[in-house]
């Protein structure tokens, strides 16, 4: 099953250091109340700035007692000692944030008005700013709203969502407002150096079960962590990231398109339908190395006498996509228990990769953090212990700073 596009509430980026948070009138509004505090929990100082319709749905002192900072709704008292709150306010932001923005704001941003404080802050901004839609659906897909986030769009402004799905009207449709994560991931990308733009990168990530009968099998303690963390890195350094996921019930980073498998064999038959249209490929999935023989179509009765099962070898999918002629640039992962750069330098001459990322199985699988030895031509290269989502982030460079120059 192939899925796209949904949010990682559980691993956010590290975010920008000040936001501007604009709050405009509409249901959603209750969403940016949960946006301010994971942002605040992240170590981000926000500032809300809210319109007088957003007042009458969320009031300013929620956002006030999240946030821990003035709420300012007034052009004509932004807070500013000489009168300039207007433009003061974003100076120092790191960005400006609608969200929700409403279909009557996107119109206001489109043609350059400025009669509210928050409309004014935009106008008069120096940082970047992203708006996220929040209408019914035939608000957002009416041609005026049409010509407006194009203008947007040319204006520079960049456009979060909005998504699909039940609307506060009891519709259903494109109009909801995107999930607080996938805005704050959308946040810290923007920020990320993209060594990755242009690049396709397809990963596998986590167990693979391989059926004895309906009911058990054979599997391994993968988590699913760090080739899910190493696909959100990719994402956010700007390439089109594909993963193809053994059982796992992390969701998707967001803008990653995920292909969801079972066996050792069903992963092996979407990579190697991909394997084509990738420039990187990454093998971070702990693939079962055996499977049963056969897989009985019924259960096996407890019969109190010994089971022996007869396994054959899977299929190595990373050696066969290295072995291709015209491979994308391949990396390994090797999981360890003993003599860990020995046993992994083996195993990457073995099947001719570039770049091995080697660990201590004990220490990594199912961990929120790991401690990994990169491995190449040039030797050993050892990496401190971080969690998996800065050290995705590393390994995103480290591969960036090894592909071949086009």
């Amino acid at each position: 099953m192939e899925t796209s596009v949904a949010a990682n509430p559980t691993a956010l980026p590290a975010g920008p250091g000040r936001v501007v948070l604009g709050v405009t009138g509409g249901i959603a509004a209750y969403k940016a109340a949960e946006l301010t505090r994971i942002l605040v929990k992240a170590g981000t100082a926000v500032d809300v700035v809210m319109t007088d319709a957003a007042t009458r749905f969320v009031t300013p002192m929620t956002f006030q007692a999240l946030s821990g900072r003035p709420v300012l709704t007034d052009l004509w008292q932004s807070g500013a000692g000489d009168g300039m709150g207007h433009i003061a306010l974003s100076r120092g932001a790191d960005a400006i944030l609608v969200a929700p923005a409403s279909a009557d704001f996107l119109a206001k941003l489109a043609q350059g008005r400025a009669d509210d404080l928050l409309s004014t802050l935009c106008l008069a901004r120096d940082c970047p700013l992203f708006v996220a839609p929040a209408m019914n659906r035939q608000m957002w897909a009416h041609a005026a709203t049409r010509r407006n986030v194009a203008q947007l769009v040319a204006d520079g402004v960049v456009v979060l969502g909005p998504d699909t799905g039940e609307l506060a009207c009891k519709e259903h449709g494109e109009g909801r407002m995107l999930e607080p994560a996938d805005l704050i991931a959308a946040l810290s990308a923007s920020r990320v150096p993209k060594l990755l733009a242009g690049k396709r990168v397809l990963l596998t990530a986590g167990p693979t079960f391989e059926a004895i009968d309906p009911v058990r099998g054979i599997t391994n303690s993968s988590s699913g962590k760090m080739g899910f963390a190493l696909a959100q890195a990719a994402a956010e350094a700007g390439a089109v990231v594909t993963v193809v996921a053994g059982p796992s019930a992390l969701p998707t980073p967001t803008g990653v398109r995920r292909v969801d498998v079972t066996s050792a064999a069903q992963m092996a038959d979407a990579v190697l339908a991909r394997v084509a249209d990738c420039d990187v490929f990454v093998g971070v999935a702990a693939v079962a190395d055996y499977t049963p023989e056969t897989a009985h179509a019924q259960k096996i009765k407890k019969s109190g006498a010994p089971l022996t099962l007869t396994l054959k070898p899977t299929l190595d999918i990373l050696a066969t996509v290295a072995a291709r002629l015209g491979a994308p640039f391949c990396v390994g992962f090797a999981a360890e228990s003993d003599e860990v750069e020995r046993f992994a330098e083996d195993k990457r001459k073995r099947k001719k990769l570039p770049l091995l990322v080697a660990n201590r199985a004990q220490d990594a699988l199912g961990s929120d953090d790991n401690e990994v030895t990169l491995l190449d031509a040039d030797g050993a290269h050892r990496l401190p212990r971080m969690d998996k989502l800065a050290l995705a982030r590393r390994l995103v460079a480290e591969i960036a700073r090894r592909l071949p120059s086009p």
